[in-house]
Formats: structure tokens, sequence, C-alpha cells
């Protein structure tokens, strides 16, 4: 089905923004939506007490429906959480212990109200839990009911199944229940809140499928499924990885200014589907901007920095770390904002070699990999290049009682001494 012939604001703007791989019946869709609000859900499990940069497109997605006076529940599966989906992982995840479960569930939460408006209104989010039906399930009723829908073959057709299998690393029969358990939320939260659509990853297509399946079946319900596309850099490496490790929208576990960097550093192939994909800019905005070239795709990419920030983390705090990049980056200034590390202040006063410094900071992972910056001319003392990687560092080297160090022209970071 074409853009121009979709009618309903949401998928005519979810399609221009590339938010949509693949939909079951996107015409009956599109009517449904046409006729009134509809109830869409997308599924969280908890295995952080965050959620990350790779979660984002999904959120964007509920933010759309609500944009456009559709009602978006956010499921956290602390049901489901207890086996783990398998779906395109190399080998089980491992079991959460009660106490874990409950502090992540916790996060995931804080997590998804930065970014949703909860309330009981008729577009308001909606916080959902399946532990609260698949808790209390009986095995036996769950079989009689459930599954007798299922079909073996069928789930062993599924593509996540089958990378697991051909990859011959098992797959335990703890987790082969999983798409069962996702297919009965899809049909409990339409019986108890009217959800009609699901919406994930495109790894999720199969469990989809099969949640719409079963309510085909036992409750003779039509409701649909909508896959959003992988998104990878155009160099290939996955959403959501910095050079710390995850991207996590916590500002506990991930400073906004790193935030706003992580942003600041997309590669210029992707700044105008980034800008589409990860902001709430108009498309063609979005698409001008993102045919910019030289030092003009730079403004580009502050402005998809400074945007995708506001909507994690709001805008007064967007605003202050592009004015602290601005600092760092353009008047050479500390810029007390910065991201910082603690270091043993006896360290200091015993003086440190310059790649010990580097390599323990964080900015880089070894003290092999600082040697090598240094040795590239991409390390900087207080915005003064660094030519000896066994330059001593010492007390006598801070600056308002700091030590700022570089990597490059675009990862800045302040070291106190404790």
């Amino acid at each position: 089905m074409a853009e121009h012939a979709l009618k309903s604001p949401f998928l005519k703007e979810a399609y221009a923004r590339g938010y949509i791989f693949q939909c079951t019946d996107l015409a009956a869709l599109d009517d449904a939506m046409c006729a009134g609000p509809v109830t869409g859900y997308i599924g969280f499990d908890p295995t952080a007490d965050s959620l990350h940069v790779g979660n984002a497109l999904s959120i964007m997605m509920l933010r759309l429906l609500q944009k456009h006076g559709h009602r978006p529940i956010a499921l956290m599966g602390g049901g489901t959480a207890k086996i783990g989906d398998p779906s395109f992982r190399d080998e089980a995840r491992a079991l959460m212990s009660p106490e874990k479960l409950a502090h992540n569930l916790a996060g995931i939460e804080v997590s998804l109200r930065q970014f949703l408006n909860f309330g009981a209104g008729t577009s308001d989010a909606m916080l959902v839990n399946n532990a609260d039906w698949l808790d209390r399930l009986s095995y036996i009723e769950l079989l009689q009911d459930v599954g007798v829908h299922f079909s073996i073959s069928r789930m062993l057709s599924f593509e996540s199944v089958k990378q697991r299998l051909d990859r011959e690393q098992g797959l335990t029969f703890l987790e082969f229940n999983y798409s069962i358990l996702q297919s009965y939320d899809f049909r409990e939260l339409n019986r108890r809140h009217g959800a009609v659509l699901q919406m994930g990853g495109s790894d999720q297509w199969g469990n989809i499928v099969a949640g719409i399946d079963l309510a085909r079946r036992t409750d003779s319900r039509q409701v649909f499924g909508l896959t959003t596309p992988l998104v990878t850099t155009s160099s290939g490496a996955k959403m959501g990885k910095s050079a710390n490790g995850a991207t996590w929208v916590s500002a506990k576990k991930f400073p906004i200014f790193e935030y706003w960097q992580f942003w600041r550093n997309t590669e210029d192939a992707d700044v105008g589907r980034f800008l589409k994909f990860f902001t709430d800019l108009p498309v063609e905005e979005c698409e001008r901007l993102g045919t910019l070239e030289g030092a003009a795709i730079n403004e580009a990419k502050k402005i998809l920095a400074t945007e995708a920030t506001a909507i994690c983390h709001g805008r007064e705090a967007a605003e202050a770390a592009a004015e602290t990049a601005r600092q760092a980056f353009e008047t050479g200034s500390l810029a007390i904002d910065l991201p910082s590390r603690d270091l043993p202040k006896a360290e200091l006063e015993a003086g440190i070699p310059a790649f010990r410094l580097f390599g323990e900071s964080g900015l880089v992972t070894t003290n092999s990999e600082a040697r090598r910056l240094i040795r590239g001319g991409g390390a900087r003392l207080n915005d003064t290049q660094v030519n000896d990687e066994n330059l001593i560092v010492t007390m006598d080297d801070l600056v308002e009682g700091v030590l700022k160090l570089s990597s490059g022209k675009k990862r800045h970071l302040l070291i106190r001494p404790v």
C-alpha cells in the first residue's frame, strides 16, 4: 500500500518517517484508525534498570500514537522476563532474582515516563505489567486454552528459532514457551484494554503474528501487527552503542552531556534518517537538514542532538548540554558540565604518566590504545596536545581544580582528584 493511499494521520506520518517495516494488514489498520482511536502496545522486557537508545524507535512509535490521538500501552514484561526472549540470541538469558527483577522494573518505568504522558485520558499512555496475569496462570489451563492452537512445526519456522537451532546452540523448553506467552499477552490486552495493535522491532514479527492468530482462533477478533526496521548506522554498527557501552536513557547511568554527544557524533550519511526517526521535527525539515554538506552538516547534527536529548531529558537539559558542547569545542573553556571521573589524589601527588591517565579515564579502553592516541596526536590535556606518552601529570597541572582530557575533537572528560 503506497504512502499516498494511506488516510490515517498516524500511518501517513509513520510511513513518511520510515517507521514501518512490515504490517499484517495495512489497509484494514488504516481503516480502523480512521474510524476512531485505537489502542496499541509495545512490550519492554526489564533486562536492565534503564532503557537505551536501542529502544528509541519503539518509544517513538508509542509517542506517535499518542500524538495522533490513539492510546499507547507500554507493557512491562515482569512475567516474560522470568523466561527471557530468545529472539536472535546466541544463548539463554540468565534468570533474575525477584529483587533484581523488581529493581529493573522500577527503572524501566522511570525511563518510559521520560518519553510518554501517562494518565486516564483517551490518548494518555497506560503502564501495564504482564506479571498481573502470567503469574496467576495454571499450566494445565494454559495448555488447554492456548497450547492447542500452537503448531510446533510453525513455531520451529520462526526465524529467531531457526537461527538458534541452525547454529546448534540449542533452545530450552523454557525459552520455547516465550512466543506462547507473548501471544497470550496480546489476547489479554485486547480483552482487558481493547488493544488491537502490537508493535515491535522486526525481530518480533513471528511472535506478533502468533498473537494475532491466537486472538482470531479463540476470540474471533481482528487485531494487527506492525514492525519497525532494524536500525544500524551507515557503517553497519548496531544502534544504541557508544564508546563506553550502551547509551542508556537514565542520566544516572549515562550523563546527559554524553547522551547529547552520542547524537552529535552521528555519521553524515545518517543525519536525515535519524532526524526523522528520533526527533519530532517535521519530515520535510529533517530531509532538508539531511542534505546539507561540509560544515553545514555539523549544524544539522547539533540540531539532531538537541532535539533527541530534549525528548529524553527535557528542553532545558538539552540546551544546557548544547551550550556545554559549544564552550568545550568552540571556545576551549573547561565547561564545568562536562562528564567527569574521580581519580585518587595520591596518584596525581606522586605523578601519573599521560598514557595511564588516559587509559584509566575511560576515554579509551586500554593503556595501549592510550599510547596510540597520543602518538597519533589525538590526545589533549587542558586543550594542549600531548606529544609524550610518558609525560608525568601532577597536581601542578590542575586548572580550576580539574584536568580536562580530550580524545580528538569530540570527546572530553574532566578528571577530579579526590
